[in-house]
């Protein structure tokens, strides 16, 4: 028996038993529409980082005081032994000598000083503490990640003005916020002239303006140091060069090493790997759908195989294989899975569409959703292959019928 007469025989027994088809359908329905949710979800996010940071290049280098490694960590620039231990008063700063020394290295374009602290705001009567950055304003707006929705970034001439995070704008007082607007900060007025395309809360401000408003920093020490290089094709040469043009300055090697050093790039990579992760494990709790469906798919083929044995019988008398019968049955259930497949694509690629909206909130549905072609190949694969697996047993039981016990079956 050709092919094409297997597949037909397997289309007819689909149209036929509809309900118990869809019933069985509906399982793998679920589990396709779960995966591609989620995977969409991760691939969104994922792509989103990537292009967040892709659009500085992987040039940018981020350097901050302290260094974790075995034995004793160092946040802030204290170092804090294991635990049980009393955090020395030993404290490590980058200063305006890091700086100069940076400066020296050919592979660098940029230096952006920072620093960061709390401030209290406050605009028509209501208050609040927001995070406060105070940064570099002749550089920062080529060096930073954020994009502006409202107005401008800072500039060199800049004094007594601010660019603010999208979610202080909209949502932080009563009454949003607006370009040109003045707010009050500690005891001065500051005039916005900038919003972020962002959800943060945050303030970025002329280095010199924050040093006034943030009382425990010292001017000329920086919580962070923030450089741009010329080719990034040489990261990781650039990295190695300015790691040790600081351990000679700051008097210290890799054993009492003081500060840390960290690419976009890195930090993209390492976020990506987090996203995949998280994504894979959900990825795994919505494919149990899938293996619930596979159960349905070869529940509903035993009872296939028994509905039809006195066709297998009549089939088998009249010339029909073993294999014939076997391929009928293999069709049937890799229709069953192709179908289920195809309706849940389409289900997930409708729920990829409303999950931002539905899920605007939540941090990790702000990237969006992606679908891409290769899980939606992938997805309907899986679920073909799913059918013929779970339907290869009653399938193998009815092709090895014998025509005389089926032709006698009631």
């Amino acid at each position: 028996m050709k092919l094409s007469k297997c597949l037909k025989h397997a289309l007819k027994m689909v149209v036929h038993s509809k309900l118990r088809s869809w019933l069985t359908i509906l399982g793998i329905v679920i589990g396709v529409a779960s995966v591609i949710a989620i995977v969409s979800l991760g691939e969104g996010l994922e792509k989103s980082i990537t292009e967040q940071l892709g659009d500085l290049g992987g040039s940018i280098i981020t350097i901050t005081p302290g260094f974790s490694r075995g034995g004793d960590i160092r946040i802030g620039g204290i170092i804090q032994e294991e635990a049980g231990a009393q955090a020395t008063d030993e404290e490590t700063v980058l200063d305006r000598t890091d700086v100069q020394a940076l400066r020296g290295l050919s592979d660098i374009e940029l230096i952006d000083t920072q620093i960061r602290g709390n401030a209290d705001v406050s605009y028509l009567g209501k208050s609040g503490s927001v995070g406060l950055i105070g940064v570099d304003q002749k550089v920062w707006s080529r060096v930073t990640t954020n994009e502006i929705r409202d107005g401008r970034m800072l500039n060199s001439a800049d004094q007594n003005v601010i660019v603010i995070g999208g979610g202080l704008a909209d949502s932080f007082f009563d009454q949003p916020l607006g370009i040109n607007k003045v707010i009050t900060i500690g005891d001065s007025a500051f005039r916005i002239v900038g919003i972020l395309d962002d959800e943060s809360n945050s303030i970025v401000m002329p280095i010199q303006m924050a040093y006034q408003l943030l009382d425990d920093k010292e001017k000329d020490v920086y919580d962070s140091l923030v450089v741009k290089i010329r080719d990034e094709d040489k990261l990781d040469a650039a990295i190695e060069k300015i790691e040790k043009k600081l351990m000679i300055t700051r008097h210290v090697t890799e054993t009492d090493r003081d500060f840390s050093v960290s690419s976009s790039q890195q930090m993209n990579e390492m976020r990506s790997g987090m996203i995949s992760s998280m994504s894979a494990f959900l990825t795994a709790i919505a494919a149990v759908s899938l293996l619930v469906g596979s159960v349905g798919i070869s529940n509903t083929m035993f009872t296939s195989v028994l509905e039809k044995t006195k066709e297998i019988g009549i089939m088998k008398a009249i010339g029909a294989r073993n294999k014939d019968i076997l391929a009928i049955f293999l069709f049937y259930a890799g229709l069953i899975g192709l179908a289920g497949g195809t309706v849940g694509v389409i289900l997930g690629i409708i729920i990829s569409g409303v999950m931002p909206y539905l899920m605007s909130d939540m941090p990790l549905a702000r990237g969006g959703t992606f679908v891409s072609v290769d899980i939606i190949v992938i997805a309907l694969s899986v679920s073909v292959l799913v059918g013929i697996i779970a339907g290869f047993v009653p399938a193998y039981q009815g092709s090895k019928l014998r025509p005389v016990d089926a032709l006698r079956y009631e």
